[in-house]
């Protein structure tokens, strides 16, 4: 029973981790970051387990995360007053072409994060950008101008 009550306090702290470190942050990951989140796993089986080493203990505390995993994906789906606390919101980072520096801060994103964002989707200037969202994932949004779409004309020209 104790590792069971020691799954669910380490569960909600890893929870409470991931939400504050925000969402640019989770979109990608550096080595050091990676490495950083990996070792965290390891100290938090030995704080679960108590270096009981047990096939019984491990099951039992990867079925606790499992379990508590699937409880908050049945609560994003069950209940949208919720969704904002377990899931997050979408946030608006960029309007008419002009970063909104003050949102951007708040979800800690650099404006070169969010050109290099742009450049990944093949967009050379943020003034080309009606808006940009970044997404609960951490990944972002861009929503430009349709006149100033690249697309095909809907009747080609014949040569």
């Amino acid at each position: 029973m104790e590792i069971i009550v020691r799954a669910v306090v380490l569960f909600g702290f890893l929870w409470l981790i991931t939400r504050v470190a925000g969402r640019a942050t989770l979109g990608e990951l550096s080595t050091f970051q990676l490495l950083l989140y990996v070792t965290m796993g390891d100290l938090v089986q030995q704080s679960i387990t108590q270096q009981d080493y047990s096939v019984t203990s491990g099951v039992l505390a990867v079925s606790v995360f499992a379990l508590l995993t699937i409880a908050i994906s049945w609560v994003n789906a069950r209940s949208p007053r919720l969704r904002p606390l377990t899931h997050g919101i979408p946030v608006i980072i960029l309007r008419a072409g002009e970063p909104l520096l003050e949102q951007m801060r708040r979800e800690r994103l650099s404006v070169d994060d969010l050109m290099a964002a742009a450049r990944e989707k093949g967009i050379r200037r943020l003034t080309q950008v009606d808006l940009a969202v970044l997404e609960t994932d951490g990944k972002i949004s861009f929503f430009t101008d349709e006149s100033d779409s690249a697309g095909a004309p809907e009747r080609p020209s014949v040569g």
